[in-house]
């Protein structure tokens, strides 16, 4: 159903905040907290009138949004390291990849966007319970945690319309 479509709602200041639903988005703008600024091509049609469905949506004004912390994912794991091995480069389908704690959970490695990365099999089975380092294996970037724009890039349905909306 359309109005169950994904739209990115972005700030005054055009930063994206928030994905909602086409139905809380077209609610924000018939209220005047929100202009359409991108059209999906999908329409709702009443029995007099018809309503394109935004994608993205752009508040009248200003809301002051805190830093929040991601939550550590498989899914933003992936995103962050485009589906590719952070050992040998290898690009896998994210069924054929796993993640490796770049200090291991033995040595109290912990659960965190720092600390996690995507690797394949062999590189992962080949690094065992050890660093690095001492692998002889070296790391393709330094893992970091994942924005918000990856963050709304994973959620995307409309990549296209939102895509000079999100820096990821």
């Amino acid at each position: 159903m359309s109005l169950n479509r994904l739209c990115l709602v972005i700030n005054a200041s055009y930063e994206a905040i928030n994905v909602t639903t086409a139905r809380r988005a077209l609610t924000l703008v018939f209220k005047g907290a929100a202009i359409v600024e991108e059209l999906s091509g999908y329409t709702i049609r009443t029995s007099n009138l018809n309503v394109p469905v935004p994608s993205v949506v752009r508040l009248m004004r200003y809301r002051r949004m805190p830093r929040q912390n991601r939550a550590v994912s498989r899914k933003g794991i992936l995103l962050r390291d485009g589906n590719a091995c952070q050992y040998c480069g290898a690009r896998l389908p994210s069924g054929s990849l796993t993640l490796d704690h770049v200090m291991p959970r033995s040595r109290r490695g912990a659960n965190t966007w720092e600390n996690l990365v995507a690797a394949c099999f062999p590189c992962n089975n080949r690094k065992r319970n050890k660093t690095p380092a001492e692998a002889g294996m070296t790391l393709a970037r330094q893992p970091r945690q994942i924005s918000i724009h990856a963050k709304h890039k994973l959620l995307a349905a409309d990549s296209r319309a939102w895509d000079k909306y999100l820096f990821a």
